[in-house]
C-alpha cells in the first residue's frame, strides 16, 4: 500500500523548490513562476489520473476516451502537460516551450483561464537570466515538481488548495508592504468570513479580492455547514494578482467564480444591465488610505462616477477608504445585504468629507458593529486596524429595522505576540464572534451604544469613547517599599564582601 503524501511533505517540497530562485530572482517575480508551476502540475496529474480511469473503462479506444475527457472541468491539449515539458527539459529553448504550452492551455480553456498566463514569461532574460542560467533554473524547477504526485486518486483535493494558500502566505511573509496587494492573513480572513455570516444560496463578492483567500474563506463558512450552494464574485486591479486569484479558485474547485480584472473604483466590472450587481455578502480588505484613487473632473475637481456611489459625499482624493466602503454598501442587496470591511483607525474619527459620510451611514442605521483588532497582524503595517460591519437588514422593511444600537468591541489586547507578526488565536476569534452575535456587554471589552450616545460623540467612532479599558494602577506602599530596598542593599553588601574574599584567595 502506497504511503499517502501529507500536507507538510508537499509544503516542504514546494518551499524547497523556491531555492531555485532565491538570491538571484526577486521573490515578487518568482512567486508567480512557482505558483504557475504548481497549477500546471495539478492539472497535468488530474488529467492523467482521469485518463487512466477511462482507459480502464474503454480500453485502447482513444477516441472514446478523449470524447469523455472533453467533459472534464478543463482540457489539456496534447503536448502541453508537465510530463511533456519534462521530456524537453534539456532543450535550449525550454522557456519558450513552457510559454507555448501555457498559451495552448489558456486558449483551450478560454472561459475559465483566459488571460491567466499573460503576465508570466518563462523565457524572460530580465527575471530568469540569460539562456544558460535560465535553462538551468527551469530544469531544476521541473525536477523539484517531479517529486510531487498531485493525482486526485492519491491525494485529497483540499491539500492542493491548502498548498497554494501556504505558498501565498509564505511569499506574503517575505514581501513586506507588497504583501497587502495579494494576501490577507488567514486568521483575519477567517474572522471576517465568520462576521459576514454567509448562508446557503448567497452571492458573495470581494471588490478588492487579491489572490482570493478571503472569498474562499467566506465560501468555506457555507461549505462547513454542508452546502455548496453559493456564487463567488471578485475584482482585482493588479493583473498578476488577478491571475493568482483565478488559479486559486480553480485549485479550490471554485472555477465557476467570476473574477474580473480592473480597478473597482474607476471601472467596476461586476455589472448587470448597466447597473452595479447586488450581493448578499460583501467582504474586503481594501488598500488602506489609497491616494489618487478617483478620476477627477478637471473643471470642478469632482470625482466622476457613472454609478452614483458617492451620493453621501465624495471621499478625499488622498484617502480612498470611504470610496471602497461606499462601493461595498451600494453593491449590498437592499434590506438583506451585509458588508464586512477592514479599515485603518482613521476611518473611525477623521473629519471633513469623511466625517459627513460616516454620519450619514450612522443616521441611515446601517452600521452594526465596530471591532478593534491588535496591532501587528499584517505584514504590510504595524498599526492596529478595525472591522466595520454594515447590515442592510436594519433598513426600513428589513428583518432588523428596529435595531438602533451599535456593538463596539475592543479586541486589541487579546492575541498571540510574536516578534515578526502577531496573530489572533482561535479563542480570540471565538470571543469576538460570540460577543458580536449575542451583542454582549463585557467590562473593558465591549459596549452596546445607542444612536444618541454616538450622536453625542459627534459621530466619532473611536473605540475608547465607548469601551473603557482603563486599568487603575496598584497602590504602592512607600514605607514597605523603602524597607524592602534597605533589606536588598544589606544582602548586596554581604555578597560583595564574599566576592572580595574569593577573589583574594584566587590572587586576583
Amino acid at each position: 500500500m502506497t504511503k499517502e503524501t501529507t500536507q507538510d511533505e508537499i509544503n516542504t517540497i514546494l518551499w524547497g523548490a523556491c531555492d531555485t530562485f532565491r538570491g538571484t530572482v526577486d521573490p515578487d517575480h518568482y512567486k508567480n513562476y512557482i505558483l504557475t508551476f504548481l497549477f500546471l502540475k495539478y492539472i497535468s496529474d488530474t488529467w492523467q489520473d482521469h485518463y487512466n480511469k477511462y482507459k480502464k473503462q474503454y480500453g485502447d479506444n482513444k477516441e472514446r476516451i478523449l470524447r469523455r475527457m472533453s467533459r472534464e472541468r478543463f482540457v489539456l491539449p496534447e503536448g502541453t502537460s508537465f510530463y511533456d515539458l519534462k521530456e524537453k527539459k534539456d532543450d535550449t529553448n525550454l522557456g519558450e516551450e513552457i510559454n507555448k504550452a501555457l498559451d495552448k492551455i489558456e486558449t483551450e480553456n478560454k472561459e475559465k483561464l483566459a488571460g491567466v498566463f499573460r503576465d508570466i514569461d518563462f523565457n524572460s532574460n530580465i527575471n530568469l537570466g540569460e539562456v544558460k542560467d535560465r535553462n538551468r533554473r527551469l530544469k531544476n524547477l521541473i525536477s523539484d515538481f517531479d517529486k510531487l504526485d498531485l493525482s486526485p486518486s492519491k491525494i485529497n483535493a483540499d491539500i492542493i488548495g491548502n498548498s497554494y494558500m501556504y505558498l501565498i502566505a509564505k511569499f506574503a511573509s517575505g514581501a513586506g508592504k507588497k504583501a497587502g496587494e495579494f494576501f490577507t492573513p488567514s486568521q483575519i480572513s477567517t474572522l471576517l468570513a465568520k462576521l459576514a455570516q454567509p448562508k446557503a444560496g448567497d452571492k458573495i463578492c470581494d471588490p478588492t479580492c487579491g489572490s482570493g483567500s478571503l472569498l474562499i474563506k467566506t465560501a468555506e463558512e457555507i461549505e462547513n455547514k454542508g452546502s455548496e450552494n453559493f456564487a463567488l464574485f471578485g475584482q482585482e486591479s493588479n493583473g498578476s494578482t488577478w491571475a493568482l486569484a483565478k488559479m486559486n479558485m480553480f485549485l479550490h474547485n471554485k472555477d465557476g467564480a467570476q473574477i474580473k480584472w480592473g480597478d473597482t473604483l474607476n471601472n467596476p466590472l461586476l455589472i448587470k444591465d448597466d447597473k452595479l450587481m447586488k450581493f448578499d455578502v460583501v467582504v474586503a480588505n481594501p488598500p488602506f488610505s489609497l491616494d489618487k484613487w478617483g478620476n477627477t473632473d478637471k473643471k470642478d475637481n469632482i470625482i466622476e462616477d457613472h454609478y452614483k456611489r458617492f451620493w453621501r459625499g465624495t471621499p478625499p482624493k488622498s484617502k480612498g477608504d470611504y470610496a471602497f466602503i461606499s462601493h461595498m454598501i451600494e453593491t449590498a442587496k437592499n434590506r438583506t445585504g451585509r458588508v464586512a470591511v477592514i479599515v485603518p483607525h482613521g476611518v473611525l474619527f477623521r473629519g471633513s468629507s469623511e466625517g459627513k459620510i460616516r454620519q450619514k451611514l450612522i443616521e441611515e442605521n446601517l452600521l452594526d458593529a465596530v471591532i478593534g483588532l491588535p496591532a501587528g497582524l499584517f505584514q504590510t503595517t504595524g498599526i492596529p486596524v478595525a472591522i466595520l460591519i454594515f447590515d442592510k437588514s436594519r433598513e426600513e422593511g428589513g428583518e432588523n429595522e428596529t435595531r438602533k444600537d451599535v456593538v463596539f468591541i475592543d479586541a486589541s489586547r487579546e492575541f498571540e505576540s510574536s516578534t515578526k507578526q502577531n496573530t489572533l488565536r482561535e479563542s480570540d476569534i471565538e470571543k469576538i464572534i460570540n460577543t458580536y452575535e449575542n451583542r454582549k456587554e463585557i467590562e473593558k471589552y465591549s459596549h452596546i451604544a445607542l444612536f444618541d450616545k454616538i450622536k453625542e460623540n459627534d459621530f466619532n467612532l473611536n473605540i475608547p469613547r465607548y469601551v473603557d479599558t482603563f486599568e487603575e494602577e496598584e497602590e504602592i506602599d512607600i514605607v514597605e517599599t523603602k524597607k524592602e530596598i534597605e533589606r536588598l542593599e544589606k544582602e548586596l553588601g554581604v555578597v560583595q564582601g564574599e566576592m572580595k574574599g574569593f577573589l583574594k584567595e584566587l590572587g586576583l
